[in-house]
């Protein structure tokens, strides 16, 4: 293959935006080479500026769990475009598609629209703050919530502490109220608990992993925290912004049958574009302005176009609840390919990681045993026989329903010839 246009595109790019990019993993920076420029996408596959066609398992970081250019979605954001961009003004839409997410995602009793996953858990926690009057909050450590100041952290000198930075620009104050515990470690929360017992104001959790690469819960561990939070009055939240509507159409939740307080989605609820929402127990959202006093806005949230995508995205999902089973058997298949050449895999449903480790992969720590420099031969070995995975050992490889046997075995063969 050939990349002679991409690598022109980047290096113009590279003089317009920070590492060429608008969001870092995009740079390739952890596995080398020039980062692909893609000019459009059908079903499975991408095509780059170069005329290279690669299966996609990168599905937008999620969101393609249709594939891409569903032509029923297509169809009905042209339409809405046709119509106007944005209003800045209430639309049935948005109740529309609000009505979707609760019949999916029972424990959300309401809801409030914005444009990211960062946003979706910034809120979520001021809210959780406002409602119970507490400053601290809990957070696992490999587990990412998007880039807002205070979850940007790391551990400090003992687990058990508060956090601290691990980005320029966040002022320490804005960590100190963040504890970290390792990922899948009971023991570690039950002292957090115990050390801060009316100051924890939530739990925010990735129910299954999925930012150290795919790490599912252990058995048991959900269900701990669920009990756990009750027991000290603590909002739980479930950051379901990768797993939401994946898992099954009610997410992780469904999928291990456990109800948050309150849950963050984006991804596939907005069926490809910029969309994400929060929202929960009515007791906890009716803190949120204009009838509560913890003020969050946005002008563009819940705009039309956004939740055109999401409506018909949803629409099809609930129309055929069998994909579900369709993309974890396919996943499976993938998963099985990896496992007879002898490397770890994690897979829950169609969310997949692939470890250049011996070790299980349990948490952070034993995901940071991967060896990431095999992985980048990997990556671009695949790369250069036409399959597209992220370009990063600890993001997750997303199967849509768009993926056909045709592609699915095509992608084993590489993996048990070349890999």
């Amino acid at each position: 293959m050939h990349f002679d246009h991409s690598e022109k595109a980047f290096a113009q790019a590279s003089e317009l935006m920070p590492g060429g990019v608008n969001s870092p993993v995009r740079a390739f920076q952890s596995v080398g080479g020039t980062p692909l420029f893609i000019d459009h996408a059908q079903g499975d596959k991408v095509m780059d500026i170069d005329g290279n066609t690669f299966i996609d398992y990168v599905c937008s970081w999620g969101p393609g769990i249709l594939g891409h250019a569903h032509p029923q979605v297509i169809q009905a954001v042209q339409k809405a475009c046709s119509q106007g961009l944005t209003f800045g003004a209430p639309t049935q839409k948005e109740s529309e598609l609000a009505q979707l997410v609760q019949q999916a995602y029972p424990a959300v009793e309401k809801l409030r629209l914005v444009s990211s996953g960062t946003e979706a858990c910034m809120s979520a926690i001021r809210a959780a703050r406002g409602y119970t009057h507490r400053d601290y909050i809990i957070k696992c450590i490999g587990c990412y919530h998007g880039h807002s100041d205070g979850l940007l952290v790391k551990a400090g000198s003992g687990l058990l502490t508060q956090a601290v930075a691990n980005s320029d620009g966040v002022p320490e104050g804005y960590t100190k109220t963040t504890l970290l515990a390792p990922y899948n470690d009971e023991k570690a929360i039950q002292q957090l608990f115990e050390r801060y017992p009316h100051q924890i104001a939530a739990l925010i959790i990735e129910p299954v992993a999925a930012n150290m690469g795919v790490v599912p819960p252990k058995p048991g561990y959900l269900q701990f925290l669920r009990k756990i939070t009750q027991s000290y009055d603590t909002v739980l939240i479930f950051d379901e912004v990768i797993t939401g509507f994946r898992l099954a159409l009610g997410g992780a939740s469904q999928y291990y049958g456990i109800q948050p307080d309150l849950a963050t989605f984006g991804k596939i609820i907005g069926g490809g574009m910029p969309l994400a929402a929060y929202g929960g127990k009515k007791e906890i959202m009716d803190v949120i302005a204009p009838i509560g006093s913890v003020y969050q806005a946005g002008t563009l949230s819940g705009n039309p176009i956004a939740t055109t995508a999401g409506i018909e995205t949803l629409k099809i999902l609930m129309a055929d609840p069998d994909i579900y089973e369709r993309i974890d058997q396919k996943t499976k298949q993938l998963a099985q390919a990896y496992r007879k050449k002898g490397y770890t895999v994690n897979q829950v449903g169609s969310l997949m990681s692939v470890f250049f480790t011996n070790q299980e992969v349990v948490d952070y720590q034993s995901a940071k045993t991967s060896d990431t420099q095999a992985f980048a031969n990997y990556f671009h070995t695949l790369l250069d026989h036409g399959i597209y995975v992220a370009p990063s050992q600890f993001e997750a490889m997303f199967i849509s329903d768009a993926h056909d046997q045709k592609d699915i075995q095509k992608t084993i063969q590489i993996i048990q010839e070349y890999v």
